[in-house]
């Protein structure tokens, strides 16, 4: 199914849902007058998945019954095959190189601290640290003092139990990212399946994904950012689960005609209550986990808990509710910001349990015995505000000047991505130039990946505001939440890797922007075959274009014209 396909599937639109019982079409058609079909509101509130096609499996001999079985199938084995294409690569010599590259250097012994202590403990510095932690005989300087760090703990608890299977070395301190990194390809194809309806679109998005160069260095570092990106995705993934049941309920209870079509009721889009929504609790949890990975996953809370309101606004209005924001107001909206914001708080605060059951946390007895107006609070509580409190106002006040950081602007068409390691040497192992060799790990976005999404987010501003369709809304809603935050701290040090929490929904735009060239339904041939062409070779390019720069992804040991060819512009060197 192309996207247009599933977006007239989708459309949320008004026409198609006033009922004709009544009407002047209905008495016309005494004098031969033939209407549009009429439309079962049940369907546009929960459009249905496409029956899968049989053709491919007998073209190869299968039965009808048999060709039907793996078509049907196909729904999670196409997302399985990406998905292991995606941990062959991510897993592939994931202990190279073999040292702490980055802010490996903070989160992988914060991991290993919290690991041993409950809290970060302190570490010499990082020239005296990094040696002994990599070396053979290992050395492993740390103390027990409780150290100021600037992020929350769960995203280095995630690194933790990598740690915890492996050791303190590199696999062992990248293996759960990895292990995200593979497990995100899944979700999203199985979220383009069910945004898009198709499981062609959806998987797709995962493969576009998997050949992602900032998504693949993500996951293959000890970084938190690629941490926060999966919480994210699960809880966008758990909103669109509870969109599809919210609406399946509500479409349950519309009153149907002797004709067995359900027409839009007032009364039922008004007063039908919205029931207990466990899938968007899971979201709670999941973006309370995100935001006490990285604070930046608090964007996304804000905005999806507007997003789902939004949705619920629609769903009323289809199911025929007159007012159908009064309606949200007064059936959906309390519930649905108690059911998220309660729920990623409580999420938030249990990360932060080592650090409870501690003394030696840092800041963590500053409000014993601190009376004033707030001492009704629990003392700890109170210490962890104060701490947080200074986190922020780090954060906020960081102005320390990076070869490497970049104004968001750049972010999008792959201004300054920031190179995680690089070496040169004339005697590296592999080495047979005079020029000598390179090695290096950059954090760069697949090219025409991100250039194509450019453009793709500019046909999906077209289709939200002009054709009203939820799914570009939804997508662009998610990117706003990882991107446009970042413009209010453009003299604060960022850096572009950041961009990894938005990746997914760039992923999604291509899918969808690349459904869409072959034309909607009735489409001529022509348009059709040139369409679909189209689509095939963007497609074969960015998997090219991964594969061109597969070796500064991974820190390879290649010629040293070799690497200065893959540096297309001056800012990425």
């Amino acid at each position: 199914m192309t996207s247009d396909t599933a977006a007239e599937a989708g459309a949320d639109a008004d026409a198609h849902t006033k009922t004709e019982v009544g009407s002047w079409p209905q008495r016309l058609r005494r004098f031969g007058f033939a209407g549009h079909p009429r439309t079962d509101t049940r369907e546009l509130l929960v459009p249905l998945f496409p029956e899968p096609g049989t053709r491919a499996g007998e073209f190869i001999g299968l039965s009808p019954v048999a060709a039907y079985r793996v078509a049907k199938a196909m729904g999670w084995i196409g997302p399985l095959l990406v998905t292991v294409l995606a941990a062959a690569i991510r897993f592939w010599n994931l202990g190279r190189p073999r040292s702490l590259v980055f802010d490996e250097t903070y989160y992988a012994k914060d991991a290993w601290a919290l690991l041993r202590l409950g809290y970060e403990g302190t570490w010499p510095d990082r020239k005296v640290a990094d040696p002994q932690i990599v070396a053979d005989p290992q050395v492993i300087p740390l103390s027990d003092a409780g150290s100021f760090v600037a992020h929350p703990p769960m995203g280095k608890w995630v690194i933790a139990l990598g740690e915890w299977m492996f050791g303190l070395d590199p696999f062992g301190w990248r293996f759960m990212v990895a292990l995200l990194g593979t497990l995100s390809v899944l979700m999203l194809c199985r979220i383009g399946r069910r945004l898009f309806r198709s499981t062609a679109l959806g998987c797709l998005a995962g493969l576009l994904m998997a050949v992602d160069g900032l998504h693949f260095v993500m996951s293959r570092v000890a970084l938190l950012d690629l941490i926060v990106m999966f919480f994210v995705l699960a809880a966008f993934g758990s909103l669109l689960v509870d969109r599809d049941r919210a609406r399946a309920r509500l479409a349950a209870s519309l009153p149907v005609g002797a004709d067995g079509f359900a027409g839009p009721d007032r009364h039922t889009g008004e007063q039908a209550g919205a029931g207990f929504r466990p899938w968007r609790v899971a979201a709670g949890v999941f973006l309370g986990l995100a935001a006490a990975s990285k604070w930046n996953g608090l964007y996304f809370l804000a905005f999806f808990v507007v997003m789902t309101l939004l949705w619920d606004v629609g769903a009323r209005r289809v199911a025929g509710a007159r007012r159908p924001y009064l309606a949200v107001l007064r059936k959906d909206a309390g519930w649905s910001v108690l059911s998220v914001v309660p729920v990623a708080l409580v999420a938030y605060l249990a990360t932060w349990t080592g650090w409870f059951l501690t003394d030696k946390g840092y800041g963590r007895h500053w409000a014993d015995d601190r009376g004033g107006l707030w001492s009704w609070i629990p003392a700890a509580l109170r210490s962890l505000w104060h701490y947080e409190s200074g986190v922020y106002d780090f954060n906020v006040g960081l102005h320390t000047p990076h070869p490497y950081d970049s104004s968001p602007w750049s972010w999008l068409v792959l201004g300054r991505p920031v190179a995680y390691s690089y070496e040169t040497d004339f005697a590296q192992d592999g080495c047979r130039t005079a020029d000598g060799c390179s090695q290096a790990v950059l954090a760069l976005g697949t090219p025409l990946l991100w250039w194509s999404a450019c453009f793709a987010l500019l046909y999906l501003l077209h289709r939200w505001a002009m054709r009203r369709d939820w799914r570009a809304g939804a997508v662009l809603c998610a990117v706003a939440a990882g991107y446009l935050p970042w413009f209010q701290y453009q003299d604060r040090t960022i850096f572009s890797f950041y961009a990894v929490a938005f990746v997914p929904y760039l992923c999604l735009a291509v899918a969808m922007t690349v459904g869409a060239l072959p034309g909607p339904p009735g489409a001529g041939e022509r348009r059709r075959v040139s369409g679909t062409v189209a689509a095939g070779v963007l497609v074969l390019l960015i998997v090219w274009n991964f594969i061109w720069f597969f070796p500064v992804y991974t820190g390879e040991t290649i010629p040293h014209a070799s690497w200065y060819s893959r540096m297309w512009f001056d800012t990425w060197i």
